[in-house]
């Protein structure tokens, strides 16, 4: 045991020896020391180790140290400086800090700058790491940490120039040399007008092009309504075409009716004999009056024995639409799509219109245009439907489309076949879209692909320039707000000296900082969080415009988390688990392992065709996250006839004399007392008694005597009702107006 110490002990001293040899070495070439080996005769071992000498007080040795420690120390502070910023001295400032700079330049935690914001006018609670704070609070900041300011040098921005396609009012630009000059009149060439067909819900709109197409478009259609643009061309026997829009009737589909008429030459404004003008009806009017557009009126389902046409023609007068037969210039004809009646003289009429109008196009340079609709396709990408209004459009073009771009790949006409080119007022469905854009954008030709991604960037800049500005108008709003109610509380704390005044604000404020959330995750319970998927841009805007008439925020709040085109995808999922939501799909579908895995995240997927349809799905679902109401249903009533009271041990306990006029008194019932049609009590009896024998139930004719759970006074006069209280579901008061 004593040998095994003195081997370890050994080899302790051994390895000592030897970092000290290679300390002394490593020494050696700075100062120079002399060397000899030392016996270690204090222990028995006898090991031989290098030890180095005592330092010499020499002149030169002794000059040199303090040297070479000094440098080491200076390269060793300088190291520590840049890696911890300086707390104290002067903060380099300037306007539009976050809350996350100034910590960084001042070099403290953000919990510090919210423990110097309790001294101001600043709701803690509307305070992010990321929120801009105004110039006063930041020098206030500053000096309370016990440090001095200075401003920033400001670094002139650079007016970026203008590289969008075309000059537009939108991006607000006097600088813009990218202006397309109008055609020249000797190259422009007849073209076929484009009509658009509108009209109300069910009136036969897209019969009539069925009838004009000898094809079967109501039959595919869900709920027999049309629910997007449909674009078509239509050859007449004399050899003219014409381009037909057909447009949703229905009152969800507001904005694709006011984008057909938008790029529409002629409006045909099909109206059923046997209903008349409705809704839709006088607001496809004022879309035509709004854009410009001639009106033709087709007066259909004239084959029914209670069509009134004569009723119609006299019910528009009050919305100035005159017929020609009453001194108007709007031609009407009677028609019956279903049967194929007089379609041919609704044809003529339209192509005489389009040969007053004397429509004509330039064929030739770089190609505008309108989107009509965009959507996703699975196996293309993203597809847009577009009307051609100048040039010639053909594979390889690039074109710019509000915020995105595309190469064209491919053309298809309406019936998916491809196509080499599109002239002017030609309907064509487009390939090579990077993204969706939105339906009603300006469709431009540019030089090429690197022109393009110039014009998107532009046009991105300038949104963020416009929703920076709106976003530092809120943020001034709100701090004016909350500088007046700053002033109110001051003038409050007026008679206090200064110092006082700051005690009591940090008081009053210092739980707000230990209550502060780092992060709000925590969703309210009476939330509906929506992700809206649709096949086409249009139908999601047409959802989107109906939940902004919500406005039933106090009972549940709407939410919508995500939007977007294509089928359900394992995202939808991902964020509807995350944010507790609803996955709503209108005209797309999910595939069997996406709903497995939402059964097993417990995410609801509900999938329409029909657009009032999924309305009601969602005014169930709120339903759903409404508490429910307490409704009392009375079962009877009696009126106290007469008041005494029974001595119960060494109390004395009021008793009513009452008679059942109606219903009857149950004593599982809740009850309560009215006086004066006030409720003076609400609560369970105690005893009820019919003479001196204690029952369950008294009925209609009966007198009995009763006593409350609570000691309470009688009066000649009173009501007793028995009730029942019955938990009902809350609907909402919402109502998306059809």
């Amino acid at each position: 045991m004593n040998r095994g110490l003195l081997l370890r002990f050994e080899r302790l001293l051994q390895l000592r020896g030897a970092c000290q040899q290679l300390r002394a070495l490593s020494s050696r070439k700075v100062c120079g020391p002399q060397w000899k080996p030392v016996q270690l005769s204090a222990h028995p071992v006898g090991s031989l180790l290098l030890h180095p000498q005592l330092w010499p007080k020499h002149g030169l040795i002794s000059a040199a140290l303090p040297r070479c420690r000094h440098l080491a120390t200076k390269e060793e502070t300088k190291k520590k400086k840049k890696k911890i910023p300086l707390t104290r001295g002067e903060v380099e400032i300037r306007q539009r800090m976050t809350v996350e700079e100034l910590a960084q330049a001042m070099g403290k935690d953000i919990d510090h700058i919210y423990e110097a914001l309790l001294y101001t006018d600043i709701d803690l609670d509307s305070v992010e790491p990321d929120s801009i704070l105004h110039e006063d609070h930041i020098k206030m900041i500053v000096q309370k940490s016990g440090m001095k300011y200075k401003s920033a040098k400001l670094k002139e921005e650079k007016e970026r120039k203008n590289t969008d396609a075309v000059c537009s009012d939108i991006y607000n630009s006097c600088v813009c040399c990218n202006y397309r000059p109008p055609a020249d009149p000797a190259v422009l060439t007849p073209r076929p007008p484009v009509v658009t067909i509108l009209g109300h819900v069910d009136h036969g709109k897209t019969t009539l092009l069925d009838s004009l197409r000898k094809t079967q478009v109501a039959a595919m259609e869900a709920g027999g309504i049309t629910q997007h643009i449909g674009a078509f061309i239509v050859h007449m026997p004399s050899g003219e075409k014409i381009t037909f829009l057909d447009t949703p009737g229905h009152a969800a589909f507001s904005a694709m009716r006011a984008r057909g008429t938008n790029v529409t030459d002629i409006v045909i404004l099909v109206v059923a004999a046997e209903d008349g003008v409705m809704q839709q009806t006088i607001e496809s009017i004022q879309h035509a009056r709004n854009a410009g557009v001639p009106l033709i009126l087709a007066i259909n389902k004239c084959d029914k024995p209670e069509a009134n046409p004569e009723k119609v023609k006299k019910e528009l007068l009050a919305h100035d639409v005159v017929c020609e037969e009453f001194g108007g210039d709007v031609q009407a004809v009677n028609i019956s799509a279903l049967k194929g009646e007089n379609l041919m003289v609704l044809a003529e009429a339209t192509v005489a219109l389009a040969e007053m109008l004397e429509l004509k196009a330039d064929a030739t340079g770089l190609v505008e245009g309108t989107i009509i609709e965009s959507r996703k396709d699975k196996g293309k990408g993203p597809l847009t439907t577009a009307i051609i209004q100048r040039g010639t459009l053909r594979k390889g073009c690039v074109l710019v489309a509000g915020k995105t771009w595309a190469k064209v790949r491919f053309l298809f006409d309406e019936n998916g076949k491809a196509v080499d080119a599109a002239s002017p007022g030609i309907p064509v469905e487009i390939m090579g879209w990077k993204e969706c854009p939105s339906a009603g954008d300006e469709i431009l030709e540019v030089e090429s692909e690197q022109r393009a991604q110039e014009v998107v960037s532009w046009r991105t800049y300038v949104e963020q320039q416009e929703k920076m500005k709106k976003d530092l108008e809120v943020i001034e709003a709100k701090q004016k707000e909350h500088r007046l109610e700053y002033e109110k509380k001051q003038q409050k704390l007026a008679h206090l000296t200064w110092r006082q005044r700051k005690a009591v604000l940090y008081k009053a404020n210092k739980h707000l900082m230990f209550s502060r959330p780092k992060e709000r995750t925590e969703m309210d319970e009476n939330t509906l969080s929506l992700i809206v998927k649709g096949d086409v841009d249009g139908s999601v805007e047409a959802i989107l415009n109906i939940l902004d008439s919500y406005d039933c925020e106090d009972e549940c709040k709407l939410d919508i988390v995500y939007f977007g085109l294509g089928d359900i995808t394992e995202n939808d999922i991902s964020l509807a688990e995350a944010f507790n939501g609803v996955i709503f799909g209108f005209s797309v579908k999910a595939n069997e392992s996406i709903k497995k895995l939402a059964d097993k995240k417990g995410i609801k997927i509900k999938l329409h065709n029909i657009i009032y349809k999924l309305i009601e799905d969602l005014k169930d679902e709120l339903n759903s996250r409404l508490p429910p109401t307490v409704v009392e249903t009375t079962i009877g009533e009696a009126s106290v006839l007469d008041t005494f009271s029974v001595t119960v041990g060494k109390n004395k306990i009021p008793v009513a004399g009452c008679r059942v006029h109606k219903g009857l008194l149950d004593r599982k019932m809740k009850f309560k007392l009215i006086r004066n049609r006030d409720v003076i009590w609400k609560g369970c009896l105690s005893s009820l008694k019919h003479h001196k024998d204690d029952v369950q139930v008294i009925k209609t004719g009966m007198d009995c005597g009763l006593s409350l759970d609570k000691n309470l006074e009688f009066s000649i006069g009173d009501e007793i009702i028995c009730y029942e209280e019955k938990e009902v579901q809350q609907t909402t008061s919402w109502d998306p107006g059809f």
